[in-house]
């Protein structure tokens, strides 16, 4: 029985010019979760990640806290942990669901501008992006969107296929990716093939909004196919509060 551990990136650069780069603690957080497997006898024989920066240097902090050398995402090696990039795995693009939804946000100015008035620019934000992609995954405006939702639906089942096919190779994988497809591959696992799409779009609003840095979902592989187990378990960040974000 294999299992597939499922993990968000660490904190991403929110605010920043360059959102797609671990923030500091974003890297700690990752090494913390490698120490985390460490200590719990969990070493991977494979490791797949998304192709974006953060999902790298996610890995990179992962296979530090383990001690342990990864195949370098730059070229070949030989590695004690294989590593490959399926771009997959990659999140959405929020950033375009957003300016869909309220052009003026494609200038970036204008809505760092916006945030930075409110008395909390977090929440701020995450309101203007459960509007943003509510509609997004409504099903009434698909042609707007480079990639519509139910076309990350069938990204995303298409990343878990190669996944459990993996599976019947390797025992353990961990796949480092966002929180938007980990809380897609739990939302149609759970409603199952015929899941309506309503019901997994709730699921997934439900599940992404949730979603910890560094969090930890296994999904296990049986006779019937991939099962979810646990979701979002993040105890390895229970001992130090500072270490528990969201965004």
């Amino acid at each position: 029985m294999g299992r597939l551990l499922l993990v968000r990136h660490g904190q991403a650069s929110f605010g920043a010019d360059d959102y797609d780069e671990l923030s500091g603690l974003g890297g700690e957080q990752a090494r913390v979760l490698g120490e985390s497997f460490a200590r719990r006898g969990i070493r991977p024989d494979l490791v797949l990640c998304g192709s974006l920066r953060r999902h790298a240097g996610t890995v990179r902090g992962i296979l530090d806290g383990l001690s342990l050398e990864g195949l370098s995402l730059d070229g070949p090696g030989d590695p004690a942990i294989p590593v490959t990039a399926d771009p997959g795995w990659d999140e959405f693009d929020f950033q375009h669901v957003v300016e869909i939804h309220q052009p003026r946000y494609r200038d970036r100015a204008y809505l760092a501008a916006e945030l930075a008035r409110s008395d909390e620019p977090g929440r701020a934000f995450q309101e203007i992006f459960e509007a943003a992609t509510g509609r997004w995954c409504s099903g009434e405006n698909d042609a707007e969107y480079a990639e519509s939702f139910p076309a990350f639906r069938e990204r995303i089942a298409g990343a878990l296929e190669r996944a459990g096919d993996l599976l019947r190779q390797h025992r353990d994988i961990v796949a480092v990716t966002s929180g938007g497809p980990i809380a897609l591959a739990v939302a149609m696992l759970t409603a199952g093939p015929k899941g309506d799409p309503a019901t997994v779009a709730a699921m997934w609003a439900a599940l992404n909004r949730v979603a910890v840095n560094t969090g930890v979902t296994k999904l296990v592989s049986g006779r019937r196919g991939l099962w979810m187990s646990t979701y979002n378990e993040h105890t390895h960040l229970e001992s130090a509060p500072r270490l528990l974000t969201y965004r």
